[in-house]
C-alpha cells in the first residue's frame, strides 16, 4: 500500500471532492475523528465503499488522545464476570501486536502488589492466570509472555521503589501500551490511502433530511468559514461524549443516552521512580496505573461524572492530590507536586443507565439507528474501536442497495506497520546512513515504523531539520515539520499535543518549543507572521489556563479557569 500524505493540499481537495455541489454523494459520511470514527472510515473504505470523515477539531483531539494510553482486556471486567468482553479485548491485543500496528503498540510489564498473605495471592494470582488463559483462547497471544509470581524481594528488584512494608510479594503481567493519538491519526491516514476522504477542522453544524431520511450534513470548514452540504447514502455518528449533540441534530430521540466521566493521568519523569515495570494498584473506587512511557511515568486514573465542558475537560487540584495520595501509599519516596511534569484529562462515553456509578456503567459498545440513514455508534473501550467499527459499518450496509462485502480490516496494517521488523532489524544501518544515534532511529521507529524513510526525507532536505527541537529533545526538528506536511496538523496545539507530547512531557508544557516550532511550520501552512504569533499567544494562554485549573479546588472552578483560553480556531463556528 502506498503512504499517503496527510498535506494542506489533500485538506482542501478532500473537502472539494465531498460536496454535493461537484455531484458527488458517498456512499458513507463518518462524523468524529477518533479512534471509532477513523476505524469506521477505514473498515468502510477497504470494503469498497466511497467514504468522508470529518471532524471538527484535530484526529483524537477528545477522548482519543487522553487515555490511559494501554491497549488491554480490562483486568478488573474479570471481578464483574465480563468475560465476552476480556476475550474480545485481549483478541484485539493480539491483533494490534502481532500485525495490525506493531510499530505503535507493544507489551508492557505491570506488577500487582499483594498486600495480604495466601488468600489474595490465589484470588488474585486465578484472575491474572484467566486473564492470560483467555489471551492465549483467542490465538492471539503470541509476542507477552506469562504471568509470574514474586515474593516481596523479587518484587523490590523489579520495583525498586515500592515500600517493603506495603506489600508481601507481588504478581507479573504484560499489557500492551499505545500512543493512542497517534495511533488514532495513522488509522485516518490508513483510511485516507485506501481512498477516504478525510478532513479535520470541518464541523457538522446540521444534517439533511429528507422524506423523514437523513440523507447527509451541512458542513461548517472552520478554516474559512464556509457552509456547503455533503450528501450521503448513510451518516455514521462517532462522536464519542457528543454522541447525545449530534444526535439532537437529527431532531429525533436517541435510543440510547451517553454519559461522560473524567478521567486524569499525571506524568512524571522516570528518575522519579525507579522500576522496570508498571504497576497496578487497587484503589476504593477503581484501580490505579503507573505506567512506562519512555523518560516518563503515567500515572492515572480518577473516575468521576462530569457534565462540564465537553472539549477541555478539567483537572482540579483535588483530582490531582488522589492520585498522588494513592500511590504514595506505596512509593519509599513520595511524589509532590513538584514532580508533575504534565496534567491532562479526558472523557470516557459511556451508555448510561446501569448505575449511578460511572465505574460501573458500561464499558461495552451499543450501535442504533434512530432514524432512516443514520447509524449511531457509541461507549466502548479503546482497545475494541475495530469491532466498534466493523458493527457500525455492519448496520450502515443494511441501509445500502448493494452487495457489500464484510469487514476485512483484521488482515489491513496500518501505514507504518508493513516492513517495521526489517527496519527494526536494520537500525544500526539506518544510523550510519542518516547520521543520526542508534538511540534515535529507535524512537523514531517507534513512532513512525517503516514511514521512517519519509521522515529522515525531511531531514536530508534541510540538515538543520535533523537537529533536536529546542526546548524538546527528545523530538527532531523534522517531526513537527512532518507532522503538518504528511500527518494532518494544522495549528501548533496539535503538533504540541497530539502528534509529539511535549504538552505532557516537559516541565513548561511545551512553551519553550512552540515558537520555534510555529516559525518551523509555517511555510508548510501558510502562515505570516501575524498567524505565528497568534498561534504562539494561543498555546501559551491554553497552558496558563490549564495551570490554573490545575490549582481550583474542585470540577467547577476548575472547569471556568480552563475555559480562559478559548480554541484558536472557534469550533461554535
Amino acid at each position: 500500500m502506498k503512504s499517503v500524505a496527510l498535506s494542506p493540499e489533500a485538506r482542501t481537495e478532500a473537502l472539494r471532492a465531498m460536496r454535493s455541489e461537484s455531484g458527488t454523494e458517498l456512499d458513507v459520511l463518518v462524523i468524529g475523528g477518533g479512534v471509532v470514527g477513523a476505524g469506521t472510515a477505514l473498515d468502510a473504505t477497504t470494503r469498497g465503499l466511497s467514504v468522508g470523515l470529518v471532524e471538527a477539531r484535530d484526529f483524537a483531539s477528545g477522548t482519543s488522545s487522553r487515555s490511559s494510553k494501554l491497549i488491554h482486556g480490562g483486568l478488573r471486567y474479570l471481578e464483574m464476570l465480563d468475560f465476552r468482553l476480556v476475550t474480545e479485548a485481549l483478541g484485539e491485543r493480539g491483533l494490534l501486536i502481532q500485525h495490525l500496528a506493531p510499530h505503535l503498540v507493544r507489551p508492557v510489564p505491570f506488577v500487582y502488589p499483594l498486600k495480604h498473605h495466601v488468600w489474595e495471592r490465589f484470588y488474585a494470582g486465578s484472575g491474572v492466570a484467566l486473564y492470560d488463559s483467555l489471551g492465549y483462547l483467542t490465538g492471539r497471544a503470541r509476542g507477552l509472555p506469562h504471568h509470574r509470581h514474586l515474593t516481596r524481594r523479587g518484587a523490590l528488584k523489579v520495583v525498586p521503589s515500592l515500600k517493603p512494608e506495603a506489600l508481601t510479594g507481588a504478581l507479573e503481567y504484560y499489557d500492551a501500551q499505545v500512543d493512542d493519538a497517534r495511533h488514532t491519526m495513522e488509522i485516518a491516514r490508513t483510511a485516507a490511502a485506501y481512498g477516504a476522504h478525510v478532513a479535520t477542522r470541518a464541523r457538522v453544524v446540521g444534517l439533511l433530511k429528507d422524506s423523514g431520511r437523513v440523507v447527509g450534513a451541512t458542513v461548517q470548514d472552520l478554516e474559512s468559514g464556509e457552509q456547503f452540504d455533503i450528501r450521503a447514502k448513510q451518516v455514521i455518528n462517532a462522536t464519542g461524549v457528543w454522541t447525545d449533540d449530534t444526535q439532537g441534530l437529527a431532531g429525533e430521540r436517541g435510543l440510547f443516552k451517553v454519559r461522560a466521566s473524567k478521567g486524569i493521568h499525571l506524568v512524571v519523569p522516570r528518575d522519579r521512580i525507579r522500576g522496570d515495570a508498571g504497576l497496578i494498584l487497587r484503589t476504593e473506587k477503581s484501580v490505579l496505573f503507573v505506567i512506562p512511557w519512555g523518560r516518563h511515568w503515567i500515572i492515572g486514573t480518577t473516575d468521576t461524572d462530569w457534565d462540564l465542558d465537553k472539549a477541555h475537560p478539567a483537572a482540579s487540584a483535588a483530582d490531582i492530590d488522589y492520585l498522588l495520595q494513592h500511590v504514595n501509599a506505596v512509593l519509599e519516596q513520595p511524589l509532590t507536586h513538584d514532580d508533575v511534569e504534565g496534567v491532562y484529562a479526558g472523557l470516557r462515553p459511556l451508555l448510561s443507565g446501569e448505575s449511578e456509578s460511572t465505574s460501573k456503567l458500561s464499558r461495552e459498545h451499543a450501535v442504533a439507528i434512530p432514524v432512516p440513514g443514520l447509524v449511531v455508534v457509541a461507549g466502548g473501550k479503546y482497545t475494541t474501536y475495530r469491532i466498534m467499527a466493523k458493527d457500525a459499518v455492519d448496520a450502515a450496509v443494511h441501509g445500502l442497495d448493494a452487495n457489500v462485502p464484510e469487514s476485512c480490516t483484521q488482515d489491513v496494517p496500518l501505514l507504518g506497520a508493513q516492513g517495521y521488523q526489517a527496519y527494526r532489524n536494520g537500525t544500526a544501518l539506518l544510523a550510519r546512513r542518516s547520521g543520526l544515534r542508534k538511540v534515535r532511529i529507535e524512537h523514531l521507529l517507534g513512532r513512525y515504523g517503516s514511514l521512517i524513510d519519509e521522515v529522515l526525507e525531511v531531514a536530508a532536505a534541510d540538515p538543520t531539520l535533523a537537529e533536536p527541537l529546542a526546548g524538546a529533545d527528545d523530538y527532531l526538528r523534522a517531526e513537527v515539520v512532518y507532522a503538518a506536511s504528511h500527518e494532518g496538523a494544522r495549528h501548533l496545539e496539535d503538533i504540541l499535543a497530539r502528534r509529539t507530547r511535549i504538552s505532557i512531557e516537559t516541565f513548561d508544557r511545551g512553551e519553550a518549543a512552540a515558537e520555534e516550532t510555529a516559525r518551523l511550520v509555517a511555510p508548510v501552512l501558510g502562515w505570516n507572521d501575524e498567524q505565528i504569533a497568534r498561534e504562539v499567544d494561543h498555546y501559551r494562554k491554553r497552558v496558563q489556563a490549564e495551570r490554573e485549573s490545575q490549582r481550583m479546588p474542585d470540577d467547577a472552578t476548575a472547569d471556568a479557569a480552563r475555559l480562559g483560553a478559548p480554541d484558536v480556531v472557534p469550533v461554535s463556528g
